[in-house]
């Protein structure tokens, strides 16, 4: 799909129907059920009375599970639709589950479509795509960090099962899960890109040991923490259960990673408008002694700015988007393009929420406006697929290679190429006949 900065008609209708079935019927949840367990745990009774009801409207709206492909039950719309859709649905922190396309479970789904057996698909991939079960993605190791690399969860095939053994930080939903996927290390006599693999672990298999129940910075008096902290104590899973071929675990993150980097960007896109909104709101609003808050030089100053930042951000995400279509998930230009993409979503939602928060004034940091929330956002996507830092190396990478390939000369160790001297000598040269004639007249 090309994107000429307009959507057609029907799909518009569709996004039209969204923003206003999410303002009437998915921000309230957010506030009668803030609790992050709670959006992870199907057992919970707000999704069977009042989630999949919600669900099933979406659905005939044809709006349902829309990062999936027709023969998984999704649209197949795109990631350029998908990314106008995304930005709705960065209004409620509910907006994923009741579309059909939460984390983990919407990658986890992928790549189970993708590369699991029959069985595996039929044990877990329906339940998954009728968001009736929950599931997890479980790759981060305490002392690894973001370089796989050092991983050292194990898993040792004995027999016809694979026994596991190691930790992983962060699995996120684990507690209320029904499955995970495992990223071990299969060969630890090959590099990581060929010596990991990727397994599919019940829940409730022998092993299986929950050190602490590790939440995000805003749960810490809650003790609701919904990102587990494991230990794989010779975790015993059939061979079978082994996702795709051994060594590639590597390039299926790679791919589930690549997609649910930019749905994040996506939703920030929408999550930052949001407070645009706000800011534009208090701004008109609020009353001074020279009118409203919003006629002051510097209150417009800053609102000019903050509409800029959002606007300039939404072009690169919906850039990106078009380039994974066009070109795919592992293309060397998308990889650029979603790293970029990455690295520019925490720093973008930092700067507009500040701003808003900051219009409010004490109101705004304040427990009686949802800045606090949002706020705290901006750090955790910062860390999420990959911290900053690693994504901007990858851009740095890209950048250097695409320049490499485009040279059309070899390089001075010395003088640049724009080195004025030999440009000037150049010229002179190229042009000489008419700078002396021009000097003889």
């Amino acid at each position: 799909m090309a994107w000429d900065f307009s959507t057609e008609p029907e799909f518009q209708e569709k996004l039209d129907w969204a923003r206003d079935f999410i303002d009437r019927e998915v921000k309230p949840l957010d506030i009668a059920f803030p609790g992050e367990h709670v959006v992870f745990d199907k057992s919970h009774p707000v999704h069977q009375s009042i989630i999949y009801p919600l669900q099933e409207q979406v659905k005939a709206k044809r709006l349902w599970a829309c990062h999936l492909a027709p023969a998984l039950g999704g649209q197949g719309y795109g990631q350029v639709k998908l990314a106008l859709l995304q930005e709705q649905l960065g209004h409620a922190n509910w907006g994923m589950v009741v579309f059909g396309c939460q984390a983990p479970d919407s990658g986890n789904a992928e790549i189970i479509a993708h590369y699991g057996t029959e069985a595996q698909k039929q044990k877990y991939l329906q339940p998954l795509l009728d968001s009736r079960i929950s599931s997890c993605y479980s790759m981060t190791e305490p002392q690894g960090g973001a370089d796989p690399s050092l991983f050292t969860c194990r898993a040792e095939l004995d027999g016809d099962e694979w026994i596991i053994n190691g930790e992983k930080w962060y699995s996120s939903s684990a507690n209320v899960a029904e499955f995970i996927i495992v990223m071990a290390i299969t060969n630890k006599d090959v590099p990581v890109h060929q010596g990991a693999s990727m397994l599919l672990v019940p829940c409730n298999t022998p092993g299986l040991e929950t050190i602490r129940e590790t939440g995000n910075f805003s749960d810490i008096h809650s003790k609701t923490g919904t990102h587990p902290y494991l230990r794989f104590n010779h975790v015993r899973v059939p061979k079978d259960h082994l996702l795709g071929e051994e060594g590639q675990g590597f390039m299926l993150a790679q791919v589930r990673l690549a997609g649910g980097r930019l749905h994040h960007a996506m939703r920030t896109v929408g999550n930052c408008q949001r407070a645009l909104d706000m800011m534009c709101e208090r701004g008109l609003a609020r009353q001074t002694r020279n009118g409203s808050l919003s006629r002051n030089p510097v209150v417009g100053e800053q609102i000019a700015d903050t509409w800029a930042k959002v606007q300039a951000f939404r072009m690169q995400v919906m850039h990106a988007a078009w380039i994974m279509d066009q070109q795919g998930p592992l293309a060397h230009e998308t990889r650029l393009h979603v790293a970029a993409v990455k690295a520019a979503t925490p720093q973008v939602l930092k700067d507009v929420v500040w701003a808003a928060m900051h219009l409010h004034g004490s109101l705004g940091v304040s427990d009686e406006m949802p800045f606090g929330g949002m706020w705290n956002t901006a750090p955790m996507l910062a860390c999420a697929d990959g911290p900053t830092e690693v994504h901007k190396a990858t851009m740095a990478k890209e950048i250097m290679r695409r320049f490499k390939s485009e040279l059309r000369e070899e390089l001075h160790p010395l003088w640049p190429s724009e080195h004025l001297p030999a440009r000037r000598e150049a010229a002179d040269k190229k042009y000489a006949h008419v700078l002396e004639q021009a000097n003889n007249d």
